[in-house]
C-alpha cells in the first residue's frame, strides 16, 4: 500500500511532462479597415517578437533585442525594408505605397503600424493583399488576413505557397 502511495505522485506527474514542451507555431495576425476620415487604409500586423528577433539576426546580421532597453537604433529602418519587401497592397489592381508609422510591444508581440493614404473608397473595386512575411524563415508560417471594409467583412490564411489574397467590393 505504502509503495502505491509513492507511485501516485508519479503517474499524475508523468502525463504532464510529456505534454509540457511548449508547442512553437508561426502566426502573424494582420487587420486591414478602412478610415473615412482619413481616406486610408489603416493596417496592424501583429508579430511574434522572437521571430523578428531571429528574422533580423539571420537576415541582416542585427541583434535587435527588439522590446527591451537595448534595443537596436536601426530595427525600424531594417523593418520596414523587410516589410515593403514581403509585404503589399493593391488598390484596383495598383500596387499602393504604404507609410510604416511605427512599431510597438504588447508582451510577447510586435505590432506594426502601416497606412495606405489617399484612398477614396468610392473608386475602390478590389483590395488585394501580399502577405509573405516571416515564410522565408519559417516553412509553417501563416499569416491571417482580415479585412473590414465599408461593411464588408472577409479572412485569409496566407501560407508560403498562397501568400495572395483580394476583396472586391
Amino acid at each position: 500500500m505504502k509503495t502505491l502511495f509513492r507511485k501516485i505522485p508519479i503517474l499524475l506527474i508523468l502525463p504532464l511532462l510529456a505534454f509540457g514542451t511548449a508547442h512553437k507555431f508561426y502566426l502573424s495576425v494582420t487587420n486591414i479597415e478602412y478610415s473615412k476620415k482619413d481616406n486610408a487604409l489603416q493596417i496592424t500586423t501583429r508579430l511574434f517578437i522572437d521571430d523578428m528577433d531571429r528574422l533580423l539576426l539571420e537576415r541582416y546580421g542585427i541583434h535587435a533585442k527588439l522590446g527591451t532597453s537595448e534595443e537596436s537604433a536601426v530595427v525600424q529602418e531594417y523593418l520596414e525594408t523587410y516589410l515593403r519587401e514581403k509585404f503589399s497592397v493593391a488598390v484596383n489592381g495598383n500596387e499602393t505605397p504604404f507609410v510604416f508609422l511605427a512599431e510597438q510591444y504588447e508582451n510577447d508581440v510586435m505590432v506594426c503600424y502601416l497606412e495606405v493614404n489617399k484612398v477614396s473608397l468610392e473608386e475602390v473595386e478590389t483590395i488585394a493583399v501580399r502577405n509573405a512575411v516571416l515564410t522565408d524563415l519559417f516553412e509553417e508560417q501563416q499569416n491571417v488576413v482580415h479585412f473590414k471594409i465599408a461593411g464588408t467583412k472577409k479572412s485569409f490564411v496566407l501560407m508560403k505557397e498562397n501568400n495572395k489574397g483580394m476583396l472586391n467590393l
